[in-house]
């Protein structure tokens, strides 16, 4: 992409980010709108700001403590936060010295030039390329600027990380010991329970535990085949919901509504919808009782949560190994009630493991097969090559404003929609793992994308654009692929920078004027909605996407970190996309997002040890780069490695245990109120196993909103 190509992305993604910007102003300040820009806060009955100026919600996300934001979003979202502000204090440190220092160096350099007069290379080289070290002429002095840089982002990340992760697990320590108990601090998950030999396997949890644990134990919730009673359960929530439905449109039209009973209501015979709704009510009732009875005494699982009166004794619990051998009595830390999978408990070690590695396979050839459709896209949709191979589209493709709205655009949209396809697979992926926590999906769903990111999208669209660029040379002598492919890394600088132009401006635009949510809510309410809880449910706005946003910023962080020190213009676009991130996400936990469970900040870990992972695919891409450039001290290149591989074993000796439970000092401390034992149970208790229908337990966001 050249300099025109580029100014023209810059600027048509600000003039969209500002129309967006200006549509959430306007939008924001009708009082209808309030449910879609202000969820959070009227779900804890706090009235939006009276005062909405064009910086009203910049100046409220500014200000906010850390506290009101673990108020308001909760731990995970306030861990979040700290991972968006590393990546910014990451980049400013960086910047400190790489852009003053750097930029000059390599743009008062002139090999592209010379090159070029020696007609040496074939490469496009932009003004972006001019100002990176591509242009620093091989054995010159100035690398000796470039190696102190590579020690110094070193640095930098070594510091913002120990500082973040101190302060995530002060935080985790904090929510851990709280006053204020949580169910699942008295829990424990038991998995892979032997199957007695008489008796079921409730009674042979209370006979074991009560054994081991006398006075602190004190009951289980057996995990049962609820399959049938979930099926039977969700039919009657459909009834119930359409019933309520046509009762308000009765209200309304002071008109008995009707609809046929085929499938979607396209055929059967036409009948009374409230008279049918209330009979098949009665109809399911019994059948949901029946089920739930056969599930308690003839379905139980090898599988339990077991109830403890003390957050210590539970605590002691999850971390012990209660069997001489791993797969029998497995314990760990209870997930929160609202994140169950119920249905991946009773699965067996050997089948967990299976899976897992079943999964492992599926998720390699995926990564590798999705780099070909990548490489194709990327190969084939440069503008040359659609000129050669597309001959009819060249009148068009040379229209001077649509060749550079083509060019500013085409590659990254491609890209963009790609990764859009994959986050649904990698959950389901997830899912079949085993795994028992929703949170703990996420978490593995966002690492199987971190990796699919960095191999596809960055390493596969560098590979591609020099493979591609190259080829005929590396026909002609193979062993010369990885000069070539040094040589070509800088070259991709300016796509990349034109990615995180557009994924901020566009990308941040859209979530912070929330039309498409806006268009849905208004759509719904005027052509569905006839209830407050269908109205409740076309607009209640969930919680972040950890699964897809946390990888999205990581892929933004790793390009940043491999590309600061060889191409530097990087580091200011990156500063613009976390600072602007940080804001944005800091107003959205203050008055968009609700939480749908909460982890305790377990996401962290992972955070930080992908920072690390992009920090050495930086210090392995700059040794390579350092000896394509022909620097005789390449070998000082070695001990950033080193510090970065010591660093990751330290800190995952000191800090990662913190994450895996609970410390038993946090445990200890007292609790105001131990909540009851029925209540827990109560907690642990499907939904579709309640005795009564109905919405079950008091964890779910949405229950304050009776006055909205």
């Amino acid at each position: 992409m050249d300099t025109s190509g580029f100014v023209t992305s810059l600027v048509t993604s600000f003039i969209i980010f500002l129309v967006l910007y200006i549509l959430h102003l306007v939008l924001s300040r009708f009082p209808g709108n309030d449910v879609v820009y202000y969820p959070s806060k009227l779900l804890k009955n706090i009235p939006p700001p009276a005062h909405r100026g064009p910086l009203t919600w910049i100046s409220e996300a500014w200000s906010a403590t850390e506290e009101q934001i673990l108020h308001h979003a909760g731990l995970d979202a306030t861990v979040y936060m700290i991972f968006l502000s590393s990546a910014l204090w990451i980049c400013l440190y960086t910047a400190f010295y790489c852009i003053p220092v750097l930029l000059p160096l390599s743009g008062t350099d002139d090999y592209y030039e010379a090159q070029a007069k020696k007609n040496a290379t074939g490469l496009n080289v932009t003004d972006f390329d001019k100002v990176a070290m591509g242009n620093v002429t091989n054995r010159s002095p100035r690398l000796w600027a470039f190696a102190l840089a590579d020690y110094w982002l070193t640095i930098v990340i070594l510091y913002v990380l120990w500082r973040s992760y101190k302060h995530v697990v002060q935080l985790r320590t904090q929510y851990q010991s709280s006053p204020k108990a949580r169910p699942e601090q008295y829990a424990v998950l038991v998995r892979d329970i032997p199957q007695p030999p008489s008796g079921s396997i409730s009674e042979e949890v209370d006979t074991f535990f009560r054994g081991i644990y006398p006075t602190s134990y004190e009951s289980c919730v057996v995990v049962t085949d609820m399959s049938k009673s979930s099926k039977v359960w969700n039919e009657i929530e459909t009834c119930r919901r359409k019933l309520a439905h046509s009762e308000a449109v009765y209200e309304i039209s002071k008109k008995r509504p009707t609809h046929r009973t085929g499938k979607f209501g396209l055929y059967g015979p036409k009948v009374d919808s409230i008279d049918y709704y209330k009979e098949e009510m009665e109809k399911l009732e019994p059948m949901l009782k029946d089920e739930q009875r056969n599930a308690n005494s003839k379905s139980q699982k090898g599988a339990a949560i077991v109830i403890f009166n003390s957050r210590v004794a539970a605590t002691s619990a999850s971390q012990a190994m209660h069997s001489e051998f791993a797969n029998k009595w497995t314990t760990m830390a209870a997930p929160e009630p609202r994140e169950v999978v119920w249905g991946n408990l009773p699965i067996p070690l050997v089948q967990r493991l299976a899976r897992q590695f079943m999964v492992y396979v599926v998720v390699f050839l995926t990564i590798v097969f999705y780099m070909i459709p990548i490489a194709f896209i990327s190969a084939i949709i440069a503008l040359d090559n659609l000129e050669k191979k597309l001959t009819f589209l060249k009148p068009i493709v040379e229209t001077p404003a649509v060749k550079a709205i083509l060019q500013a655009y085409l590659p990254q949209l491609a890209l963009i929609v790609f990764l859009a396809l994959l986050p649904m697979l990698l959950l389901k992926l997830s899912t079949l793992e085993g795994i028992p926590a929703q949170s703990h999906i996420v978490r593995a769903a966002a690492g199987k994308y971190f990796y699919f990111n960095v191999f596809n999208v960055f390493l596969g669209v560098t590979l591609a654009g020099s493979l591609f660029n190259s080829l005929n040379a590396i026909i002609d002598d193979p062993k010369s692929i990885v000069s070539l492919l040094s040589k070509s890394l800088p070259l991709q600088a300016t796509f990349f920078i034109t990615f995180v132009a557009l994924k901020f401006f566009v990308g941040y635009g859209l979530q912070l004027c929330r039309i498409v949510p806006l268009i849905i809510f208004h759509l719904k309410r005027k052509y569905l909605c006839k209830t407050d809880e269908e109205i409740r449910d076309a607009w209640a706005p969930g919680s972040f996407n950890y699964a897809t946003c946390v990888p999205a910023d990581m892929l933004i962080l790793t390009i940043t970190v491999c590309y600061s020190v060889i191409a530097p213009v990087v580091l200011a676009f990156a500063i613009v996309y976390f600072g602007l991130g940080w804001l944005l996400m800091r107003n959205q936990a203050l008055n968009v997002m609700v939480p749908s469970w909460e982890s305790g900040g377990r996401m962290w870990p992972h955070m930080h040890s992908r920072i690390l992972a992009a920090l050495f695919l930086s210090q392995l891409t700059m040794l390579g780069y350092f000896g394509v450039k022909e620097f005789v001290y390449v070998f000082l290149m070695i001990p950033p490695i080193i510090a970065t591989l010591v660093f990751a074993y330290i800190c995952r000796q000191l800090f990662y245990p913190s994450f895996s439970g609970s410390s038993m000092s946090a445990a200890s401390k007292e609790a105001k109120e131990v909540p009851p034992t029925e209540s827990v149970i109560e907690e642990y208790t499907p939904k579709c196993m309640v005795s009564s229908h109905g919405t079950k337990g008091t964890s779910d966001p949405e229950k304050h909103d009776e006055n909205i």
